[in-house]
């Protein structure tokens, strides 16, 4: 047995928080939410990219007669404009515009090292590789800062700002009184 009686101890019931114990060290408030600095420089990159397909779409145009390059040319433009609307979606913040801009970003860097392994190694001409390896640091660099957490929450579909449903009529429901 004990040899000292056992203390009550009482339940706080409160509906104001408890203070914090001395000493103890409070923590910084949480940041508001905002646009994150790394989200600029992810635009740039975007418009540096949509600025990169183009210049690709008019090396690929041929100014030889019988040639027709307009599928390939067209193609390389709807990825600029893809990466344009990329760089804008993720400056604004809109929803998933991360993904635009890194699948123009993809596209573009895949096709650049395509024809650099196609010059480099089947046609054997190295001013056209290092154009291919000189344009390939937009892509790079926008894949790089759009795929990076912040720019993902940034551009995160704001699910709480919806309007609520307005209610169902019809069977199922009781009917009031």
């Amino acid at each position: 047995m004990p040899s000292s009686p056992p203390r009550r101890t009482t339940t706080r019931r409160s509906p104001r928080a408890a203070a914090p114990p001395s000493g103890a060290r409070r923590a910084a408030p949480p940041a508001a939410p905002g646009r994150p600095l790394t989200a600029p420089f992810a635009a740039v990159f975007g418009l540096l990219l949509a600025a990169e397909d183009v210049f690709l779409a008019w090396l690929v145009e041929s100014p030889e007669p019988g040639w027709t390059w307009d599928r390939l040319v067209s193609g390389v433009l709807a990825l600029a404009f893809l990466a344009l609307a990329g760089a804008v979606l993720v400056f604004l913040g809109r929803g998933r515009g991360w993904a635009v801009l890194a699948l123009a970003a993809a596209v573009t860097a895949l096709l650049l090292l395509g024809t650099t392994v196609l010059f480099a190694a089947a046609l054997g001409s190295g001013e056209l590789t290092g154009w291919a390896l000189l344009l390939l640091p937009g892509p790079l660099g926008a894949f790089a800062l759009c795929v990076r957490r912040p720019i993902r929450d940034w551009t995160r579909p704001r699910r709480g700002n919806r309007p609520a449903r307005p209610a169902a009529h019809g069977r199922g429901r009781p009917r009031g009184r």
